[in-house]
């Protein structure tokens, strides 16, 4: 199933990089520095930083989430360990 939607994806990549060969100048504002790339290298580059970025940003905002689930779980093992424990106490027979 992977295959059958990796293929037409990579395979309009290629045809995206093949068609897209022009140069491009690139210049860091700030700095002087230019780079001179195809086109379609500096597209699928700039592409790729974004999509990086975007779950970079997901994945700090879901640290609270996280921090919660966890203290979470860790509330309720302590339940339930109060709760086998009261049973336990339950079970005993009492003292005469």
């Amino acid at each position: 199933m992977r295959l059958l939607i990796a293929l037409p994806l990579l395979l309009l990549l290629v045809l995206f990089a093949l068609s897209n060969r022009q140069p491009v100048s690139l210049h860091v504002w700030p700095t002087d520095y230019t780079a001179t790339l195809p086109l379609s290298l500096a597209v699928l580059a700039s592409m790729a930083i974004a999509f990086l970025a975007g779950g970079l940003l997901v994945w700090v905002s879901e640290l609270v989430q996280r921090r919660r689930a966890r203290r979470a779980e860790q509330t309720v093992r302590l339940l339930e360990a109060q709760v086998q424990e009261l049973k336990a106490r339950l079970a005993e027979p009492p003292p005469p």
